[in-house]
């Protein structure tokens, strides 16, 4: 997967990302999330990343993956946490 998404990102435009298997949040199948979005960085990608998964249980607790990224990003930005 990596792969070919850092060796098309000139063709793509918006990253949606969905857990496999189920289309869940990110954490609850088999996908390596914090990989993904490292390699992305990586190869210089500036757009933007979607989600399009159904939570498996509330919506609030289907946010919660995001929080270390956020952190991660607020660092990197010199932005507080939320």
């Amino acid at each position: 997967m990596i792969i070919t998404l850092t060796g098309h990102l000139e063709r793509i435009g918006p990253i949606y990302i969905a857990e496999n298997p189920g289309r869940h949040e990110p954490g609850t199948g088999e996908i390596n999330f914090a990989n993904l979005f490292a390699a992305i960085d990586a190869a210089g990608y500036k757009g933007w990343v979607g989600c399009e998964y159904r939570p498996r249980a509330t919506t609030e607790s289907g946010l919660n993956w995001r929080a270390p990224y956020r952190e991660a990003d607020d660092r990197d930005t010199g932005k507080e946490a939320d």
